[in-house]
């Protein structure tokens, strides 16, 4: 018997705070939109004109910084596949032992902030003082450095690094679905390896290859961690960089029509690339070459290239994790980075962490846990809504809704911080004094994760029929009744997993704070970056060390709460993985 659906008190509750959800993003854009044709207040213009979007095209710094932007993108994009798509090949498609390990540390990775890997890099590689470069010219009496980490490659090493456990991710699951017959019928055929790959893998491959392309290209594109830890210095200006300095101009007061004429104009281009890549996942359908309950992927026996995949992954955890990390907490010892010697041990201390400014650490540390704590349950709260008008009810325009909401996962950080500055100051501040608070940061987080947690909530409610709630209505239950004793439980594993992973995030992020933060507001990753940009690097790598500390125990707690059950198959990967997957987008 099929119940119809009443338009209750919870069904009500979730249209009026989807609505406002949706108004505030809408509003975001369309502050952006409106002050990118606001006349400068020096030019006596009081009509909308397009002045700025001609100084954005004509300023050749514009120029150079979307070049600079472009090569960072695509060296992070390579790295990263490079890494990540050959590591999720040999957790899928082979026999190598220790699958799980391999996973956890990937997620590992996923999880460190890539400004600390930066921080770690540029001890190594620093033309002048990196550990790497200044052993090389010792050992071989090189007049020049050998690396420059300074570099656009550099960056984009760096970056691709941070952003390959995503790859490793997002290309698992299709990895996980190939049928490996199909190639083992043509190497019997006698069709070459390099024939098979690229006529066979590749093209079944190709959906998921190419949303995970577009979402990191998307995402390193407007990153400002690591350009900010290493490309300031040497004043090699990214989108997300230069977008920042427009906004913090040193000599002059701050003008918004041209960054947000400029934050306009790679409004276009974000949103085409998010509809492209969901056009394709939409049609993976087509790639599909699995079917039936009884299949299982016949794996590829290694043999003694067991000990070669072991070296690869060995390769990327000491990159990614180990070596950066390790030359962190070196700096964080000394007064000045050198060669680790019995001499340097000698000047071994813990003077930088006792210089630390504590006051200030332990306020930024307060407003770190409070944004922590309040984002996750804020997300996951509008996100069930949004999920719940979306596809527990027959509102006109849901399907419109949803695109609203993954809206922010389209628009790089850096835009949607500017975009709420711009908001703040022009539009809520005369009635809502919120500039300067922690609610504008919560606010910003809210915002800028909602498209992670309606992916997780609606694949929560896609997984549970709707007979269930129609059962527990005939027993006389109440929907917040149903919501809370049937609904919850049964999605509960992951809304744990996305609560914890979405207090990490609002942890860790710099690209949605730094342009929101002030003395009053101030987060733990602006305190660092700030420590950082006025030279204490000894300091600023010692208050690094402090706050990975601090984050270990969400780190632990998550990596726990994501291990397979032993029911599952051993190489499944963790729940994360439809989260920020493309796939679950549609």
């Amino acid at each position: 018997m099929k119940i119809r659906r009443r338009w209750d008190g919870f069904t009500t509750a979730s249209g009026i705070g989807t609505a406002a959800m949706s108004l505030a993003i809408l509003a975001l854009i369309g502050t952006i939109l409106l002050l990118s044709v606001n006349p400068d207040p020096n030019s006596g213009l009081s009509t909308p004109t397009l002045d700025n979007f001609g100084r954005i095209l004509t300023d050749p710094q514009a120029g150079v910084m979307l070049g600079n932007s472009l090569i960072f993108a695509s060296v992070a994009l390579l790295v990263a596949l490079c890494f990540g798509v050959p590591l999720a090949w040999l957790v899928e498609c082979t026999d190598l032992p220790g699958k799980s390990v391999i996973s956890g540390l990937m997620l590992t990775s996923l999880l460190i902030p890539s400004f600390a890997s930066a921080a770690g890099w540029l001890f190594l590689l620093h033309p002048r003082i990196g550990l790497i470069n200044v052993a090389a010219k010792t050992l071989f009496s090189l007049h020049d450095a050998p690396f420059d980490i300074l570099s656009l490659t550099g960056m984009g090493w760096v970056e691709g690094l941070s952003r390959a456990p995503i790859a490793y991710l997002m290309t698992a699951t299709a990895f996980r679905a190939m049928d490996r017959s199909l190639e083992e019928a043509a190497l019997t055929a006698g069709a070459p390896v390099h024939g098979v790959m690229l006529r066979i893998i590749l093209p079944l491959m190709r959906p998921a290859l190419l949303s995970c392309a577009i979402y990191i290209f998307m995402i390193a594109f407007g990153s400002f961690d690591v350009p900010a830890i290493i490309g300031w210095g040497n004043r090699t200006f990214t989108f997300s960089t230069y977008l920042y300095l427009l906004t913090n101009p040193q000599d002059v007061f701050p003008g918004f029509g041209k960054p947000a004429a400029l934050a306009s104009l790679m409004l276009a281009p974000a949103l085409l690339l998010v509809w492209w890549a969901r056009r394709m996942m939409s049609h993976g359908h087509r790639y599909a070459v699995v079917s039936g309950k009884a299949y299982r992927p016949r794996l590829i026996k290694l043999g003694a290239g067991r000990l070669v995949g072991w070296l690869f992954v060995g390769n990327y955890i000491t990159l990614s994790l180990v070596l950066p990390l390790l030359v962190l907490v070196w700096a964080s010892l000394l007064p000045f980075l050198q060669l680790p010697s019995a001499k340097a041990m000698s000047f071994v201390s813990l003077n930088n962490f006792r210089a630390l400014p504590w006051d200030l650490f332990l306020t930024g540390l307060q407003h770190t846990a409070i944004l922590a704590l309040l984002t996750p349950p804020l997300v996951l709260g509008f996100s069930f809504a949004f999920s719940w008008i979306g596809f527990r009810t027959k509102l006109p325009g849901r399907t419109i809704l949803d695109q609203i909401a993954f809206a922010p996962h389209a628009i790089p950080h850096i835009v949607l911080a500017m975009g709420l500055l711009l908001m703040a100051l022009y539009v809520i501040q005369p009635v809502l004094p919120v500039y300067g608070t922690v609610g504008l940061l919560l606010f910003a987080f809210t915002i800028g994760w909602l498209s992670y947690g309606t992916r997780i909530t609606n694949t929560g409610l896609l997984q549970l029929h709707k007979e269930l709630e129609e059962a527990a209505h005939i027993s006389g239950a109440s929907t917040w009744s149903t919501i809370w004793r049937v609904v919850l439980p049964l999605m509960s594993r992951g809304l744990i997993l996305a609560w914890i992973y979405i207090a990490i995030l609002t942890a860790r992020e710099l690209t949605l704070s730094v342009l929101l933060s002030t003395p009053g507001n101030v987060t733990l990753p602006v305190m660092i970056w700030n420590m950082w940009l006025s030279g204490g690097l000894g300091k600023a790598s010692a208050a690094l060390v402090v706050f990975l500390g601090c984050m270990l125990p969400l780190m632990l707690i998550y990596l726990l709460q994501s291990r397979p059950k032993a029911s599952r198959q051993k190489a499944s990967l963790p729940s994360l993985s439809p989260g920020i997957s493309l796939e679950a987008a549609g």
